[in-house]
């Protein structure tokens, strides 16, 4: 069944309850290996956004990126808004029973079945009570943050207030540390922690909480999604928001990718290389 996927990504599509439950359970054993902190020391990086069921979008993406020397990230939110949902999460899962250190699957907010209520949730709507349970607990298990020997750090949303980097494999799920990863928006106040944003909950931070954060896990640059009315550079272009799904073009202009080679050092957006898709 996995192997028919890799080869035919639109086989993916045909997956029963039976067969999605296989897949669920194989790639479980697989993410739960994974701490929530994955650290990648060399190579070239590409850095996924929000696909948000644009399947169109992760088969660009795997085509040109899965290969040596490529690991591949993707910022989470790979369900709900678009319409090939479970076609687009199940393809990323096959993918990544056969490629766990090439590809890298970071948990986004829709993601967080399990701890949150959010909207919309047309993919979890329109499963099976057990489907439904089964891809929570499965996507539950995915890590949080990915860093670079080269001052990177990636992540959905905003920055946990950790005191340092390793203090991020100890973040438990649905915790409030686990709600800024995935739930956190930036703003561009100076301030610190803003608060949570009246009407979605969302917690708000500053320019202040960036700067403490970044200097306290000794990083220069932040890539993440989650907020499409963010600008794509902020806080002196080293906050980098990108999105890589259909579901907001007019919102946002295109759809977009980041790349790193971990070779060269990064300060700013100014040293990656951001492409459309």
């Amino acid at each position: 069944m996995i192997k028919r996927i890799i080869e035919n990504p639109e086989l993916a599509s045909t997956l029963d309850e039976d067969e999605t439950m296989e897949l669920l359970k194989r790639a479980e054993s697989i993410i739960q290996q994974e701490p929530n902190l994955l650290e990648i020391p060399s190579g070239n990086v590409i850095f996924v956004g929000d696909t948000h069921g644009d399947f169109d979008a992760t088969k660009i993406v795997i085509k040109r990126y899965l290969k040596p020397p490529n690991k591949i990230v993707f910022l989470g939110d790979y369900v709900d808004r678009g319409t090939d949902s479970k076609q687009n999460i199940d393809y990323l899962l096959a993918l990544k029973t056969i490629y766990p250190e090439r590809l890298l699957l970071l948990q986004g907010n829709h993601e967080g079945r399990k701890a949150m209520y959010f909207s919309p949730a047309n993919f979890w709507q329109e499963l099976s009570p057990a489907l439904s349970g089964q891809y929570a607990e499965t996507l539950s298990k995915l890590p949080y943050v990915v860093s670079t020997s080269n001052g990177i750090i990636a992540l959905h949303g905003a920055l946990p207030s950790v005191s340092n980097l390793q203090a991020i494999k100890k973040i438990e799920f649905g915790s409030e540390l686990w709600r800024q990863i995935a739930w956190g928006d930036w703003q561009e106040s100076k301030g610190d922690v803003l608060g949570d944003e009246a009407f979605t909950g969302r917690p708000q931070f500053g320019a202040a909480h960036f700067k403490t954060i970044m200097k306290r896990l000794s990083k220069n640059v932040l890539i993440r999604s989650h907020q499409p009315t963010a600008k794509l550079a902020l806080y002196q272009k080293r906050c980098v928001t990108i999105f890589t799904s259909s579901a907001y073009l007019g919102i946002v202009p295109t759809r977009t990718i980041a790349i790193a080679d971990l070779e060269k050092d990064v300060r700013t957006i100014d040293d990656l290389s951001i492409k459309e898709i």
